[in-house]
């Protein structure tokens, strides 16, 4: 959570014609993989190479750097909605070797996955200090931010950006659906505290508790049925903004980043961003990813399957328990709403790992050539968090092992295999 001003321009895009991807990375001790707190180092040291003030944000032309809320995280971002998703995985792997370069010297290089495997937030969490803090601090006033769900967790966000009311409709409807789906494509969080946690994708499962004592914030994470601004602002916002008042008295929280559900509409700068998805291990596999959504979401955006009125008639509480059941299970979820494969054209989908194959099958031919390789990857050995257990339940590899494999695969930007 950055609640720096972001990169992603606030020009009027029309839809799909391009997409803000932003990719969360921690850093780590590069022997013994611990955490280390030490994000503003080369980010300061970036920022003021020219002259510079000293940053928690840094442009790189098409690609920037900024500081999130822990000060072990580094989060990577399109600079601007970009057209052309074939260069992205390349480009991204650019950034992560110039950063890792400058961690060097440290002693420490990035890491991905959803989840730090044994870190222990009560005790290693150390938050930003520097611009933006008092947002921070209130945070950790009002919820206490030494917490898996908040200090242990790095995602994959993809901002669609759209051109007026009618085109937010259509896209919040789209996203809306697709949103249960993402767990059993990119679930990558399995271990905490050195132990498997009762979820595939426990950065999900103790995102959606975190803000618990405001529950307004999050809602049931899958979006309302809004399909217009001043009833998204009516329904979502302005309870959000009224729920957290009192505990929020100099007015530093009422932004439209406040809101934390799966997918949020960012009206400042006319895009909705998903934020549903574990960051994988290398960019190839984050921008496979990413191609699959854009593609499941323009099929539901220009009607394809279901009708826009259809789409909207789904309710928010019938999209979270297909959520909830994926959050846990990934890929084996189980499908109990015999309708929803429908939505994408699956007529006889009997399970959630025969839809997510039958969609990476379909769309993998729109995918960049560069990230084929890792959805199909994807298709035959399953989510980086089931693989994952497999090599530590069935082939016998500690999660040090594992865990320092997925850095030399971000390192290298190739998958991870078992």
């Amino acid at each position: 959570m950055s609640t720096a001003p972001s990169l992603i321009d606030t020009k009027v895009h029309k839809a799909f014609s391009g997409y803000g991807i932003e990719l969360e990375y921690m850093i780590v001790d590069r022997k013994t993989l611990d955490i280390r707190s030490i994000a503003d180092r080369p980010l300061h040291e970036a920022s003021t190479e020219n002259g510079g003030k000293a940053s928690g944000d840094v442009e790189r032309g098409e690609f920037g750097w900024s500081n999130e809320l822990v000060l072990h995280v580094i989060e990577l971002k399109t600079n601007g909605p970009a057209k052309d998703l074939s260069r992205l995985s390349e480009g991204f792997h650019r950034e992560i070797l110039e950063i890792n370069r400058r961690l060097e010297k440290m002693a420490c290089n990035l890491a991905p996955s959803g989840m730090h495997p044994w870190m222990i937030p009560d005790r290693e969490t150390e938050l930003w200090p520097h611009d933006n803090n008092e947002i921070y601090d209130a945070y950790n006033r009002i919820f206490g931010c030494k917490g898996h769900g908040w200090s242990n967790l790095q995602s994959m966000h993809i901002n669609f950006p759209f051109d007026g009311n009618v085109e937010f409709g259509k896209l919040h409807a789209a996203i809306r659906l697709v949103l249960p789906l993402l767990p059993a494509l990119a679930a990558a969080s399995p271990y905490f505290e050195g132990k498997k946690g009762p979820a595939l994708d426990n950065r999900l499962d103790f995102y959606r508790k975190n803000q618990a004592r405001i529950p307004e914030i999050a809602g049931l994470i899958v979006p309302e049925a809004v399909f217009t601004r001043a009833s998204y602002e009516k329904e979502i916002f302005a309870k959000i903004f009224k729920a957290i008042a009192p505990h929020d008295r100099d007015q530093l929280l009422q932004h439209e980043w406040l809101n934390s559900r799966g997918a949020i509409a960012r009206f400042d700068r006319n895009a909705i961003e998903i934020r549903l998805m574990d960051v994988q291990e290398c960019p190839a596999a984050d921008i496979g990813l990413a191609a699959l959504v854009i593609s499941l979401v323009k099929n539901l955006y220009n009607g394809i399957h279901i009708s826009y009125d259809a789409q909207c008639a789904w309710a928010a509480s019938d999209l979270a328990v297909i959520l909830d059941e994926t959050i846990r299970n990934a890929e084996n979820a189980k499908l109990h709403a015999k309708t929803y494969g429908k939505v994408f054209g699956m007529a006889n989908a009997n399970s959630m790992q025969n839809l997510t194959t039958y969609l990476v099958d379909r769309f993998l031919p729109d995918a960049p050539q560069s990230c084929i390789k890792s959805l199909e990857i994807i298709r035959s050995q399953g989510t980086l968090a089931t693989r994952m257990v497999r090599a530590h339940e069935i082939h016998g590899e500690s999660l040090p092992t594992i865990f320092k494999r997925l850095t030399e695969c971000l390192a290298r930007n190739v998958s991870f295999e078992v």
